[in-house]
């Protein structure tokens, strides 16, 4: 083919279709690689869990003293005495489990002047959006363990409204900054999971790692092949047109 026929086949390519379905490919490669680096977070994250998992509970003074580090404080194990504040009890809506609807339970504890956010369970909610669990409040001091998590803010449709709260107060994000207001005190920016043998709490069925590295795999997967049968069907489409439209 000589340059004359190249420039010839060139002007007559659709370049707005071209473009467009270049960038719908591309678009699709970077899902597929995108989902190829969250499964490898998690299966770090999984190595890190099962080694942290062999560690004595650390006191609260040494997990302040960790943050800031390379590592984080994320799901290192604690343990930590102090008193329940019995009154102020968060529930956080739109919690599932085993296809039920629920709340998870937050309380807070002030221990050594720091005060706590405490996930203490799951409690299934009623089918009636306006009637709220009756949930027994933990008082008292006690001594608990479990896991630091840090806090993962979702996406927000609109802002909560927590002003003139009434307890126990159905929340829609644990939002500590809204809650350190509420309370008249600092909460510490991170949560505490119950250990799942602590006696104390309700039913304990959270999982670290909701999505395994496996299940971003099959989505990259899936990404993937859209990508290739995308730019297949693309090239097949421009293929039978130029029979319907020979060059002259």
């Amino acid at each position: 083919m000589n340059s004359v026929s190249l420039q010839h086949k060139l002007k007559q390519l659709n370049w707005p279709m071209v473009i467009f379905t270049m960038l719908v490919f591309s678009s699709l490669i970077k899902l597929g690689f995108w989902q190829i680096d969250r499964a490898l977070e998690k299966e770090q994250r999984q190595q890190r869990i099962s080694d942290l998992s062999q560690r004595q509970a650390l006191s609260l003074s040494q997990v302040l003293a960790l943050e800031g580090l390379q590592d984080g404080i994320n799901d290192l194990p604690i343990q930590l005495t102090g008193n329940f504040v019995s009154d102020k009890v968060f529930l956080l809506d739109n919690q599932p489990d085993k296809g039920r609807l629920g709340y998870r339970v937050y309380q807070i504890i002030e221990s050594n002047e720091n005060a706590i956010l405490v996930n203490l369970g799951w409690v299934q909610g009623s089918i009636d959006r306006n009637i709220l669990p009756e949930v027994m409040s933990i008082s008292g001091q006690h001594t608990i363990n479990g896991n630091v998590r840090e806090v993962e803010v979702g996406i927000q449709l609109q802002a909560q409204n927590l002003t003139n709260p009434s307890w126990p107060l159905r929340v829609q994000q644990i939002e500590l900054d809204k809650f350190s207001q509420l309370i008249d005190k600092k909460l510490l920016p991170f949560v505490v999971y119950l250990d799942k043998k602590e006696p104390i709490g309700f039913k304990k069925n959270w999982q670290p790692i909701v999505m395994p590295p496996e299940k971003h795999r099959a989505y990259a997967f899936q990404w993937f092949s859209l990508a290739l049968a995308w730019i297949s069907l693309m090239i097949w489409a421009a293929i039978k047109m130029s029979k319907k439209n020979p060059s002259e």
